[in-house]
């Protein structure tokens, strides 16, 4: 009989302090965006929710939001479906190099955000898509893709290929059994790679810097700019409307990756 062995309550001590020292620079915003004065305070002195209605009737933020919404979709949508073919090649591929073909793609988590910029810059100006949406959402999904592929190889590589055998005995298609075994297994870690490409391209700011103009902005690079001309706090509300948006969809991913271990594990 095994007996269950008790973890020194300090650990748990640490763990809770470790928490709040992570998680209270970014809770910080959201009192500082109810307050009801016109400069940064926390605590307030009194609540209101006239930042947010400032941000909302402002067509300078809102025109950023609807960019940075517009933008991130795509990029979701491509990445996902660049990571996921590269994942196969990275997986399924019989070929030397796939080694370092995965490398490359997660280079962009490795490389500075800042060298990765200055790159980009320098192509997309010399490729005249600097200011436009299409350099948007190419950088972004340089950005993105990673996540996919780590998202997606892992699935892959858990899966059982035994039904895929099986379906192919049977006489299914190649296109058959992709659709109607491969996808289905691996759509959790397909959902969760896609909800991280969106959270990276809806949060990413430094890259953005580089390639934003006056007439295209994302809602990050207005917040960055609009600390140059003027701090009040509806910087705070646009951080919360970014911080709720990031945290939902990074708690969904993670949901779709973790019961894509569990189901791997499980089948095994």
């Amino acid at each position: 009989m095994k007996t269950e062995t008790r973890r020194p309550r300090w650990l748990y001590l640490i763990g809770a302090l470790v928490a709040v020292w992570m998680a209270a620079p970014p809770l910080v915003v959201i009192p500082m965006s109810l307050s009801d004065q016109r400069s940064f305070a926390f605590p307030p002195t009194g609540y209101s929710l006239r930042w947010y209605r400032e941000f909302f009737e402002n067509p300078l933020w809102l025109d950023a939001l609807r960019s940075s919404i517009s933008i991130a979709i795509q990029v979701m949508l491509l990445s996902v479906v660049l990571g996921t073919l590269a994942s196969f090649a990275i997986v399924r591929g019989r070929f030397r190099g796939r080694n370092i073909l995965e490398m490359i793609g997660i280079a962009p988590l490795i490389v500075p955000v800042v060298v990765l910029g200055i790159g980009t810059y320098a192509i997309f100006l010399k490729w005249g898509l600097v200011g436009t949406p299409t350099g948007f959402v190419a950088a972004h999904t340089v950005l993105a893709v990673p996540y996919v592929i780590i998202t997606v190889s892992s699935s892959l590589r858990i899966m059982d290929r035994q039904l895929e055998r099986a379906a192919t005995v049977l006489g299914a298609s190649p296109v058959r059994v992709f659709r109607r075994i491969t996808l289905p297994l691996i759509a959790p870690g397909v959902l969760a790679g896609g909800l991280f490409a969106f959270v990276t391209s809806f949060d990413e700011v430094v890259v953005s810097l580089f390639i934003a103009n006056p007439q295209l902005r994302t809602l990050p690079v207005e917040m960055y700019s609009s600390v140059t001309r003027d701090i009040n706090p509806t910087i705070a509300a646009a951080s919360t409307l970014i911080l709720i948006v990031s945290t939902v969809l990074i708690l969904v991913s993670t949901k779709f990756l973790f019961s894509s271990k569990a189901e791997g594990r499980s089948k095994r």
